[in-house]
């Protein structure tokens, strides 16, 4: 399996690889929003830190994976539709693994966007006093938070009838970070609004992901994240695994 799985996800990287802007275009929204924040609205938004962006990078990396699945879905879809996958169930090729090049190539891909956007971040004054297993810590978050929208992404792109139907689903999840505490403290919230921002994912995961940058102490967030994300991981891959059986038999 892992050698078939190779070569499925060496073919999409390349398809990646010669098609860079796929990249590039999943960065450049989150990385807007991190120069309109940090330079327009950044002065008024009162976080009770001095460096604003260095606040804001935790949530501005899940929006930018988030954005990122969305190909995930539009790359499966495309290999549905175009038959190429129905030629693949022919091959002697495990099933599973045309379902995990497709979540590799999500990983990685979405990886190289984090390392954009977090050098861009160091050009905006981001500074971290994390230590080299705190920011592994950091990259194991980001990794199963990638992995579990990634199996999320399967289940429409399997099941979509169109290209905007495979990619529509991530839209709530680019935003879900605004009502959270990823651009202002959750306290700052109307009642009703601050208790979905509290017990949404999204607050625990920039919350792990913010101490485990700045000042080490992550508390139970970490349990919290690591539940969410592994919960959503689970269940999706479930669905996607049902789905594909039932689409291609």
């Amino acid at each position: 399996m892992k050698s078939k799985t190779g070569v499925l996800l060496g073919r999409l990287m390349r398809n990646i690889m010669r098609s860079p802007d796929t990249i590039v275009t999943v960065a450049v929204t989150p990385i807007m929003m991190m120069l309109l924040f940090v330079y327009v609205f950044g002065g008024a938004i009162e976080t009770g830190t001095n460096n604003y962006v260095n606040y804001l990078l935790p949530g501005i990396l899940l929006m930018a994976i988030a954005s990122g699945v969305a190909y995930t879905s539009l790359r499966l879809f495309n290999d549905v539709k175009s038959g190429l996958m129905a030629r693949f169930i022919t091959m002697p090729i495990k099933r599973s693994s045309i379902l995990w090049a497709h979540v590799l190539t999500s990983l990685l891909s979405n990886a190289l966007t984090v390392v954009i956007v977090i050098l861009v971040a160091l050009l905006m004054g981001f500074r971290s006093s994390a230590n080299i297993l705190e920011w592994f810590a950091v990259a194991g978050i980001l990794g199963l938070f990638t992995l579990a929208l990634t199996w999320l992404a399967i289940i429409p792109g399997l099941r979509a009838g169109s290209m905007e139907g495979a990619t529509a689903y991530s839209y709530p999840l680019i935003f879900l970070p605004f009502i959270s505490s990823a651009f202002v403290p959750t306290e700052t919230m109307p009642t009703i609004v601050r208790a979905f921002a509290e017990n949404q994912p999204v607050t625990s995961i920039v919350n792990a992901i913010r101490a485990l940058l700045y000042d080490g102490s992550v508390g139970n967030d970490i349990w919290t994240t690591l539940a969410w994300c592994i919960g959503i991981m689970v269940i999706a891959y479930i669905f996607a695994s049902k789905e594909f059986k039932r689409k291609l038999g």
